[in-house]
């Protein structure tokens, strides 16, 4: 991690622990100023319980921001713990997807597959409008793959072919988006468009978790795909060795989003959902380790 973003973190943790309103870490809250957004589809509590606990750490994360001078949307939602909380940065700001697009497809076939609708070892095959530069160049007419193996290299590699492919198996992207609305992320235009916010991924992430989207048999298929891909620098790089994230990024110029299920935090999992505008390569990954890092020393906070 870069020395700025290194000495950033350092400060800002220890501006946490030593703040009085980390004391109630523990109680439930929710942003909910003008520049922190409640989020309808989240865990919501009141405003109240927000200044309580909330306060130091979305403090410390909007200093984060402002230094780096990026556009930045951050989303945390604590699914374990005695009062999992919600808290957010400007989560409801529009940025371009990029490559997150895949993850909304990734979610719909692993339910579909858990639903027995469609097989993961059924044959996709390529089509000319499928193509689009990426990690592969092996793609031919007529060539087919399989469902597993258009998954794999969408999520491990964000291949784009791949993610073409699978959108178009699962109906297009008007289907696509039909879908992630009804799971939640009603600010998103995927894949067509192709804008989010962290609020949206966030959405997408919680309902997976909770099992509301083809449960565990979707998770099975779901996150050994997302773990340990070849883009870790990210919330992965932010949080101990050892611990397991399920992720998906997303880059295009400028563009960086990292959307995370950190599965064995401190007290249980959360999501976090990282979306950046305005750096780009090594100083916005370091920028999204760094919220990581700054969002694991809280949830250790409430132990």
């Amino acid at each position: 991690m870069g020395r700025r973003f290194a000495a950033m973190i350092t400060l800002a943790i220890a501006a946490m622990s030593v703040s009085p309103l980390i004391a109630d870490a523990r109680a439930p809250e929710t942003s909910t100023s003008n520049s922190e957004s409640a989020i309808g589809a989240l865990p919501s509590t009141t405003a109240a319980a927000a200044a309580l606990g909330s306060s130091a750490r979305v403090a410390a994360l909007r200093q984060m921001v402002a230094d780096s001078g990026a556009s930045v949307g951050i989303t945390v939602v604590e699914l374990g713990g005695a009062s999992p909380a919600t808290w957010t940065v400007d989560g409801n700001m529009v940025f371009t997807a990029a490559s997150t697009y895949k993850l909304v497809a990734l979610m719909m076939e692993a339910q579909n597959i858990a639903s027995g609708t469609i097989d993961p070892t059924g044959a996709v095959c390529y089509l000319p409008s499928d193509y689009e530069a990426g990690w592969f160049d092996d793609y031919q007419s007529g060539v087919c793959f399989t469902r597993n193996e258009l998954a794999a290299r969408a999520a491990q590699e964000s291949d784009n072919t791949a993610g073409h492919m699978l959108v178009r198996d699962v109906g297009g992207a008007d289907a696509l988006n039909a879908w992630a609305a009804f799971a939640g992320a009603s600010n998103s235009e995927f894949f067509i468009g192709n804008t989010t916010t962290a609020e949206d991924l966030a959405v997408l992430w919680v309902a997976e978790a909770k099992g509301e989207l083809g449960g565990a048999a979707a998770q099975a298929w779901l996150y050994p795909l997302l773990t340990g891909t070849t883009t870790e620098q990210g919330v992965p790089a932010g949080v101990p060795a050892g611990s397991t994230v399920v992720h998906k990024t997303g880059t295009i110029d400028a563009v960086v989003n990292d959307a995370a299920l950190v599965a064995s935090g401190p007290d249980g999992p959360y999501v976090l959902v990282v979306t950046t505008d305005g750096l780009g390569g090594a100083s916005a990954w370091e920028l999204i380790a760094s919220v990581s890092a700054l969002v694991w020393q809280a949830e250790e906070s409430r132990l």
